[in-house]
């Protein structure tokens, strides 16, 4: 297995640029040809693949045996409502519940050791949205999943739970660029458009992204599906329709590119959510999102889905209306946060139920 992506095919370049999800808890021979022909550049598994501890240990090593270059290996594992582990391992507390930087690490540490004992080497977390008490009644789904009150507290803890998951060897990704907070619908059911202006983006929303950054600790960067009408970098597609950040040059490149100056990996939030899916086919969203600055492109369960992405990009670059270069932009930056993946601990069942006991007990502490 290489991290050399310039001696790959065109097509397992093209391949490197996706983010892709499997369909069950073992590799069948559907999901077998869907690596084969995909080659994704990373694998996020989800609760429908989790069943046992040891088979999701065999699981991540069998991905990586049909893929040609070391994958990115996630999962979203927030604790809370967002815990793909839950069936495996005790629930593991919200980000709603922790309320100081010890705790906040303490989590971190227990996911991080959790996920590298099970074969992960990334982490779509922590959540950098803000919910203060004025938009805690919104329909986001996400009250639960983020850190603190305000945009100071998310910045602290979260760059704690940062920091520390990354320190035991885990890669993460915060999210979701520009912000969620503000949105009073679910983007993976429609396309949330949030009436911020400017400055209140720009203090709130933005503040934990400003702060974070300015660490030199992250990694990567999750793109949102959200729109700001009244911000003067949202962008209109062709289609008429306000474009998503997700899939706007202006917020990926011009605002956290260049303005925020940021040359991590930008990932986007699954574009099979409703937020897309109803308003842009997935292979030219797929194309959006590439054009606009993102490198990996996330489509999470449907195989038909992935192949149109992929399929929709390999065409483009082949017939040039994606340029090499702006596909080698990408390639360059997975490359190199590869080259920070930390290898797997030794499979250890017994440290894994003891990490189980150190989940109840934080747990049991926070309620309090």
């Amino acid at each position: 297995m290489t991290l050399d992506l310039a001696s790959l095919s065109l097509a397992q370049k093209v391949g490197q640029l996706f983010f892709i999800g499997i369909a069950g808890p073992e590799i069948d021979v559907a999901t077998k040809e869907l690596l084969d022909e995909v080659s994704p550049g990373g694998v996020c598994l989800f609760a429908r693949n989790i069943k046992e501890l040891s088979q999701t240990r065999e699981l991540l090593e069998g991905i990586c045996e049909y893929i040609p270059s070391i994958p990115f290996l996630s999962i979203d594992q927030e604790g809370g409502t967002v815990d793909r582990l839950r069936r495996v391992m005790t629930p593991m507390p919200a980000a709603s519940k922790i309320i100081t930087r010890e705790q906040a690490g303490e989590l971190a540490a227990i996911i991080g050791e959790t996920l590298r004992l099970l074969g992960f080497n990334m982490d779509f977390a922590p959540v950098v949205d803000v919910v203060n008490e004025s938009r805690s009644g919104f329909t986001n789904a996400l009250t639960s999943r983020t850190f603190g009150r305000d945009a100071n507290e998310v910045a602290a803890l979260a760059g704690e739970f940062l920091y520390t998951l990354q320190s035991n060897g885990i890669i993460g990704c915060i999210k979701h660029f520009p912000g969620l907070g503000a949105a009073r619908v679910d983007s993976h059911e429609e396309l949330p458009v949030v009436g911020s202006h400017e400055d209140e983006s720009f203090n709130t929303d933005l503040l934990p992204y400003r702060e974070l950054l300015n660490t030199g600790n992250v990694n990567a960067v999750m793109a949102a599906h959200v729109a700001f009408p009244n911000h003067p970098l949202q962008e209109t597609a062709q289609n008429g329709k306000l474009l998503p950040s997700s899939l706007s040059y202006n917020f990926v490149t011009t605002l956290l590119r260049g303005q925020f100056a940021f040359d991590g990996l930008v990932i986007t939030d699954d574009l099979e959510m409703g937020a897309i899916v109803k308003n842009f086919g997935i292979g030219e969203a797929s194309k959006m999102a590439v054009t606009a600055g993102a490198d990996m492109l996330a489509i999470c369960a449907d195989p038909n889905a992935i192949r149109r992405g992929y399929n929709s990009v390999l065409k483009a670059v082949t017939d040039g209306e994606l340029s090499q270069d702006r596909v080698n932009e990408s390639l360059a930056r997975i490359e190199l946060l590869k080259t920070k993946l930390s290898p797997a601990l030794a499979f250890d069942p017994d440290r894994l139920k003891h990490l189980s006991a150190e989940t109840a007990d934080l747990t049991e502490r926070l309620s309090r």
